[in-house]
């Protein structure tokens, strides 16, 4: 490794430059625009579905997918690969029962569809807590796949990795602050563009070097990962025990689920004008990831036949550095000018991967500050009832938001690299599945009995945000993920109680249970008038902004 460092680190930083300028020169052309809630949250919702599906596709394929992925593929064969299965399969969930309906109800937040027919100030700052949970612990990925890259294109040390994630985390603070939601779509779409094209290629390297023999390339997969024939077998990772069975099932309600109730998706709905606009981006979206995920498959064994597994390990024991490592053996090896170009070309597109998902996330989240926490503490007692219709607050209003929405992009920030700090020596996917638990445990419980059930109240809407949202932090705070074992936060303590991972399997039944009971045990009936409103509303578009 010590021999390509300097080969290709010219080149990565020359790339990394040039995609950080372009970006920028985005972000400086998107900001010339007036700074209203509707330009600012929703790009002036005027993109086209295909740009919109682009700009989803970018916000969903994230490091977790382009690193993560075939980095547990290359290390663990067939489990690994159920990471995409989970992943893709979640698109039909979010193409039937959310995104058109989502954009038809709602203005730029989850909370503005569960407001629609509920009582204004308790949900919303219910659903703005919720939201900025998972953005941070999205975020707190991504950073850490930043990180790996640093540390492996660039030789760096502890220090370099640091810096590297102070800068991606100053970086995602400029493009929300001062591009928004339009500047931040066009870096997507500049990204997934990016990103398709370098997996494409990648793709087709390693099938023509396989003469287009996928039994071939299994085979040499299972040669050089070391574990024989279990390689491609289920039960390498999660098949070991009763215990890690069950992390799978958990993996796999997380994954599914979890796509639905994940902010920095839900408000891509709100950039197009109309729910068919909506819908059409998912269509494009799913053409997209579909796409990137099968490939990601073909990169995984890939990197385990011409890199091995014990190799990609030594690189990176999470195996975030697999595809980079792959490029390298592509190009021609260690010490090759081919390697060393090729290797830089793949890790400066994961690092503009890494740039655009930030981006997109600190976006969602900082709108969740502003536009639910924010606007609803500063709206005057005499309105906290009013329904989401009341949540153009004016002019004034809106402006309040905008700048609130830019400084707590700072804050927001700050946390998720203090946190990333912790965290470099986890795989980013699981981190990933984190989020995606928490985001199926609080927020999708509440969307789904807000769009689709006619007795739910507000106090069901409260119980079932917080009652998967804490248990689920508390879950994996005393998981193995936080002590107990040498890959932990925490590797030098053991408080774990809680023998799973991943906490989806108790955290998201109990959010849709504490929905249910918080609506059965209130006194306050349900506003049938409204829910039918919302109901009509969901289905037609009627009255939808």
């Amino acid at each position: 490794m010590a021999d390509t460092t300097g080969d290709h680190q010219g080149l990565a930083i020359v790339l990394f430059t040039v995609f950080v300028s372009v970006t920028l020169a985005i972000t400086a052309w998107a900001g010339r625009r007036r700074s209203s809630s509707e330009e600012f949250f929703a790009g002036g919702r005027l993109f086209t579905p295909a740009e919109n599906g682009f700009a989803i596709a970018g916000d969903y394929m994230s490091a977790a997918s382009f690193l993560g992925i075939s980095g547990l593929i290359a290390l663990f064969g067939y489990d690994g690969l159920l990471y995409s299965v989970g992943f893709f399969v979640a698109w039909l969930i979010v193409l039937m029962l959310v995104a058109e309906l989502v954009r038809n109800v709602g203005r730029y937040t989850l909370a503005d569809v569960l407001s629609a027919r509920l009582r204004h100030r308790p949900v919303r700052i219910a659903a703005g807590t919720a939201s900025v949970t998972v953005s941070i612990l999205y975020l707190v990925a991504q950073m850490v796949g930043a990180g790996s890259l640093v540390g492996l294109l660039l030789g760096g040390t502890g220090a370099a990795r640091t810096w590297t994630v102070i800068g991606v985390g100053a970086l995602m603070v400029v493009y929300v602050s001062f591009g928004g939601m339009r500047a931040t779509t066009w870096i997507q779409i500049v990204k997934t563009v990016l990103l398709m094209g370098g997996t494409v290629a990648l793709t087709v390297m390693v099938l023509v070097k396989y003469h287009g023999n996928v039994d071939g390339l299994l085979r040499s997969a299972v040669t050089g990962s070391g574990q024989g024939d279990a390689f491609l077998a289920p039960g390498l990772k999660y098949g070991i025990s009763g215990t890690s069975r069950l992390d799978f099932i958990s993996l796999g309600l997380a994954l599914v689920l979890g796509t639905a109730g994940l902010p920095h998706i839900l408000s891509r709905f709100y950039t197009v004008p109309t729910a068919r606009s909506a819908r059409r981006s998912v269509v494009w979206a799913i053409g997209l990831i579909g796409a990137f995920y099968l490939m990601t498959i073909v990169l995984g064994f890939g990197a385990a036949a011409m890199v091995g597994s014990d190799t990609v390990r030594a690189s990176n024991e999470a195996g975030n550095t697999a595809v980079p490592l792959l490029a390298e053996a592509l190009g021609g090896g260690s010490g090759t000018t081919g390697g060393a170009v090729l290797f830089a070309v793949v890790g400066s597109v994961a690092f503009a991967t890494i740039l655009a998902v930030v981006a997109g996330i600190t976006l969602a989240s900082s709108a969740s500050v502003a536009h639910d926490l924010y606007a609803t503490v500063r709206r005057a007692p005499r309105h906290a009832a009013a329904r989401s219709d009341a949540g153009n607050p004016g002019g004034r209003m809106e402006e309040d938001e905008v700048r609130v929405a830019r400084f707590s992009a700072v804050g927001i920030g700050a946390v998720a690299i203090a946190l990333s700090l912790l965290a470099q020596d986890q795989n980013i996917a699981f981190l990933v599945g984190l989020a995606f638990a928490v985001a199926a445990s609080a927020n999708l419980p509440s969307l789904l009995y807000s769009l689709f059930w006619r007795r739910f109240t507000t106090k069901g809407a409260v119980w079932s945000i917080y009652g998967g949202l804490l248990p689920a932090l508390t879950l994996v705070v005393l998981s193995p993920v936080t002590s107990g074992r040498a890959d932990s936060l925490f590797p030098g303590v053991d408080f774990h109680l809680f023998p799973l991972e991943n906490p989806g399997l108790v955290s998201i039944p109990l959010g849709f249970f504490a929905g249910w009971l918080g609506t059965v045990l209130t006194r306050e009936p349900a506003d049938e008038a409204a829910f039918a409103e919302t109901e009509v509303r969901s289905l037609t578009g009627a009255g939808a902004v």
